[in-house]
């Protein structure tokens, strides 16, 4: 007969020991194969525990294949003569380098939002309702595309904030614009060869590197990504931030924009990504047009994130397709799932469609453009004006300053970085070569504190010579 102590069992189930304790035996070979064990009620009365114990204990070793039954007869030790007796087997585990980002007083080039600007109050309010009003679609599973009233409000928004007249059913929706670049690779082909800005945004060409897509890198002049730089390299993807470039700032004349558009237009294939990450952020004049308004020809993809306006930690972005290109993503991608959750997108839809948005975007223009001010001012306090000179083109969250010092980028970030400041040299941005000393930084104010700022400053004003 099966005897078993239960005696300092702890928190772990009463069947749940007892089907360890007969499983050990079966395993180290004290049961044998073949050999009939207790009966339900035998067993329990034996040890004093109830009959369901035993039937849970027996029914999770019959669901493992130890122990099988027999109608009338009962219960039989399973033959696991052939299941290999495994030996634990201990593994090294490598050592993982996490590189963790550095903690500094000062971070001049972030391009972080301030968190106290996020609408905390209205969003929840928002979420509340979309819970309570929209249970049903909340638990369907979103087009891959995404849901239709985001789409929509989108398509509205772009409508009368950026004149561009598209439908719901050319915008897909994902999670971050990274997420975006690879549907996008998938859906023009990986033998096409992109073409990214010089100076530019390195993430995105390390982007296309890891999808193993070949890229190239046209250089700049005043006016932006220069045609014949993106002819040399006979790229058929370009792209490109033309209403605001970062790092440089520079704003793409109408010209430009137009000569693009015809390489474009020369051959089928080609197409032109037009990122326009902070472009509700002009802070004087008119909004500047899209390529994507002023294109005839269906080629250019326009894409836009509601990380610089909102959060980055909301993840949602989106882009707009020519109908052509629509139509090819949902005969090509439709099988994906969208990669925002439907409370975030309905959430957002109600944000956008009850004129929160617009409210918040308004409210944020005149926070940023007193930020920059107050960091323009630090500028011109008297301790400050030797610094530098601003380049600014008066739109986005950040400009470049030239700074007065014969030091190398390098040594001015090093003395920088050991008072606790860190900040972007302009050199860093282009690709593969090294380019003289710029003695230009990019300045992000979207989160920068003045105080700080202002310390940062008198540091940097030290900054004159080797010594």
């Amino acid at each position: 007969m099966l005897t078993y102590s239960f005696e300092n069992i702890g928190k772990e189930a009463l069947y749940e020991y007892l089907y360890k304790c007969i499983k050990k035996d079966i395993i180290e070979g004290r049961l044998a194969k073949g050999e009939h064990l207790p009966s339900k009620r035998t067993l329990a009365v034996n040890l004093g525990i109830s009959t369901i114990t035993v039937e849970n204990s027996y029914g999770q070793l019959m669901s493992e294949g130890y122990i099988y039954s027999v109608p009338k007869k009962g219960y039989y030790v399973s033959d696991i003569s052939g299941v290999a007796k495994i030996k634990p087997v201990k593994y090294e585990v490598p050592e993982i380098i996490v590189n963790e980002q550095p903690k500094y007083k000062s971070d001049l080039s972030s391009n972080r939002t301030d968190p106290e600007s996020f609408p905390f109050a209205t969003w929840a309010k928002l979420m509340r309702k979309v819970i309570t009003d929209k249970q049903d679609e909340l638990m369907k599973i979103s087009p891959s595309e995404g849901t239709w009233e985001l789409r929509k409000a989108i398509a509205m928004h772009l409508a009368s904030f950026r004149d561009m007249q598209v439908a719901p059913e050319q915008i897909i929706i994902g999670a971050g614009t990274e997420y975006m670049y690879g549907l996008l690779i998938q859906l023009l082909g990986r033998d096409e060869i992109y073409c990214v800005e010089n100076p530019g945004y390195a993430k995105i060409a390390r982007i296309y590197a890891s999808n193993n897509v070949k890229c190239c890198y046209a250089d700049m002049d005043e006016e932006g990504m220069k045609p014949d730089a993106v002819r040399e390299c006979n790229a058929d993807i370009v792209h490109i931030s033309p209403t605001h470039h970062y790092p440089t700032g520079i704003t793409m004349p109408v010209s430009r924009r137009f000569e693009l558009l015809a390489w474009a237009n020369e051959h089928s294939d080609r197409y032109i990504i037009e990122d326009d990450y902070d472009s509700e952020f002009r802070m004087t004049g008119k909004t500047i047009p899209t390529m994507k308004s002023i294109d005839i020809s269906e080629k250019v993809i326009y894409m836009n994130t509601f990380s610089r306006t909102l959060t980055p930690t909301i993840r949602i972005s989106y882009m707009v397709l020519p109908p052509h290109l629509a139509a090819l993503y949902h005969q090509k991608l439709n099988f994906y799932a969208c990669t925002v959750s439907n409370f975030e997108q309905y959430t957002l839809a109600a944000f956008i469609n009850e004129g929160y948005f617009e409210k918040h975007l308004n409210r944020m223009r005149l926070f940023y453009t007193r930020q920059r001010e107050a960091v323009l001012s630090v500028l011109r306090e008297e301790q400050n004006r030797s610094v530098g000179r601003v380049r600014e083109a008066d739109s986005g969250l950040h400009f470049i300053l030239e700074l007065n010092t014969d030091l190398s980028d390098d040594e001015v970030k090093r003395r920088l970085e050991a008072d606790g400041i860190h900040i972007n040299a302009l050199s860093e941005y282009y690709h593969n070569q090294r380019r003289a000393d710029s003695h230009s930084f990019v300045i992000s104010y979207s989160n920068i504190k003045i105080d700080s700022f202002r310390l940062a400053c008198s540091k940097i004003a030290g900054l004159k010579c080797n010594d």
